[in-house]
């Protein structure tokens, strides 16, 4: 797969410098995260594709059958078609490390990449994401850092299903750091706080 599979927005960061990938939540776009991942760190490379799924006009990574209730099929097919992208893009500027963060259903596919692909990322940043079944355990030993930021009263993520996500990172030896706020499903000042400290080392 290429590096251009996805439609994407691109800005070159130093050579051997991080790769920051962002992901848009449904029916946003390439320009959604692009401009706050360059300023999170500056001298990284940011990669920011577009869902190839619509849903009733609304850019998506992957299927769903309805709220809550995934197309695993499809999401199967995302996940290892949006894993080649990135392996190409980090291979292709070179990147040191690699870094993702995502928003709903940018957050899902960021989710299920790191569950499935354990090592690609090095550090996920996932705001209010949603895996409504339990992942398999992972088969390599490769960890990650992992932020999950979340909405007590999140209607579209429930808490135990978030705290189940943590716990299944947790429990294959990943890093996890979990920030609440007492909202719903939109992002919140201490979610951008809670992005900025967790990334700021991949900045230095």
């Amino acid at each position: 797969m290429s590096y251009d599979s996805y439609l994407h927005r691109a800005r070159p960061g130093a050579p051997g410098s991080p790769i920051l990938f962002t992901f848009h939540g449904t029916g946003g776009d390439e320009n959604q995260f692009f401009d706050f991942g360059s300023r999170l760190i500056p001298g990284a490379t940011v990669v920011s594709p577009r869902g190839d799924v619509s849903e009733h006009g609304a850019a998506r990574f992957f299927r769903r059958k309805a709220e809550g209730v995934y197309d695993c099929d499809d999401l199967a097919r995302a996940t290892a078609r949006m894993a080649e992208f990135v392996t190409a893009n980090r291979d292709r500027y070179e990147s040191s490390t690699v870094l993702g963060l995502g928003f709903s259903n940018g957050a899902n596919i960021l989710a299920n990449v790191m569950i499935e692909k354990p090592g690609l990322f090095e550090a996920g940043v996932l705001m209010h994401p949603l895996i409504p079944f339990a992942p398999a355990e992972r088969t390599v030993r490769e960890t990650a850092h992992v932020l999950i930021t979340a909405g007590e009263h999140d209607p579209i993520c429930p808490v135990p299903a978030t705290l189940k996500l943590a716990d299944y990172y947790k429990q294959q030896g990943d890093a996890v750091t979990l920030e609440w706020h007492s909202g719903g499903h939109e992002i919140r000042p201490n979610e951008i706080e809670a992005i900025k400290m967790f990334l700021a080392p991949y900045g230095a």
